[in-house]
């Protein structure tokens, strides 16, 4: 089976259990949102996918090979990424500096000097490429610094997709992004490859309903219920646990 397998994960921190028999698949293509009320479990569960944190018992595959024991950095180069609810960018590096350096760690070239890098003709026209993606051509030269903090979010997401992962885990892609930015976040997700896996973590209603085709709710470190956004948006457990007022 292609994409993601998780089959009754659970994770406890000596009493207190934050993930509770969790089975979900993310199958090429899939764009799903995982939702929840604060200590849901939410990013428990994607350190667990990640390989951040070690499951107390269950299963994770990725194409069917079980990868509860790779490392982080062995999951990454298997095809699992993730974003981060905070930015986690260069910010006195360009936009271009930025986003050649997960470039050069995808091809084991690292220890070469960014001055030197850009050398590589293949390797800047595969910055050009995620520039124009997501919109940032006219951003390459400038440092992270001065953009504006939806453009921010775009080039770390444009830094992981440069990863080339087949399973993309976005954290709160609009968290912190101002309303009138927001229109990115959701034109940035609709435009990623359509055989790209994507889970989205938001606590952001409109953009959830809006880039979403099924949506998982996470109540107590476990799963209540999925759906599409409809169904979601009519089960009264949702709306009284959750979503209340955005749906009332």
């Amino acid at each position: 089976m292609k994409g993601l397998q998780v089959r009754n994960l659970n994770k406890s921190f000596g009493g207190l259990v934050v993930a509770r028999d969790i089975t979900l698949d993310l199958a090429p293509g899939d764009r799903k949102a995982l939702i929840g009320p604060n200590g849901a479990g939410k990013s428990t569960f994607t350190n667990l996918i990640t390989g951040i944190l070690a499951p107390t018992s269950g299963e994770i595959r990725l194409d069917g090979r079980d990868i509860g024991r790779l490392s982080e950095a062995q999951r990454v180069k298997a095809g699992i990424a993730k974003t981060f609810q905070i930015t986690t960018l260069f910010r006195s590096l360009t936009v271009r500096e930025n986003l050649r350096l997960p470039l050069l760690e995808r091809r084991g070239l690292t220890a070469r000097m960014i001055g030197r890098a850009d050398a590589d003709p293949a390797l800047e026209a595969e910055i050009e490429a995620l520039l124009a993606q997501f919109k940032l051509s006219a951003f390459g030269d400038a440092k992270v610094d001065r953009l504006a903090y939806g453009q921010q979010r775009l080039v770390e997401m444009a830094m992981t997709l440069a990863l080339r992962p087949r399973i993309l885990i976005l954290d709160e892609p609009a968290a912190g992004v101002p309303s009138s930015e927001s229109p990115l976040i959701s034109d940035a997700i609709a435009a990623l490859p359509k055989d790209l896996s994507v889970l989205i973590i938001e606590h952001d209603m409109n953009l959830v309903f809006k880039v979403a085709a099924k949506i998982i709710v996470l109540v107590a470190g476990a799963i209540l219920t999925e759906g599409s956004p409809q169904e979601i948006s009519a089960d009264a457990r949702v709306r009284d646990l959750y979503l209340g007022a955005h749906h009332d």
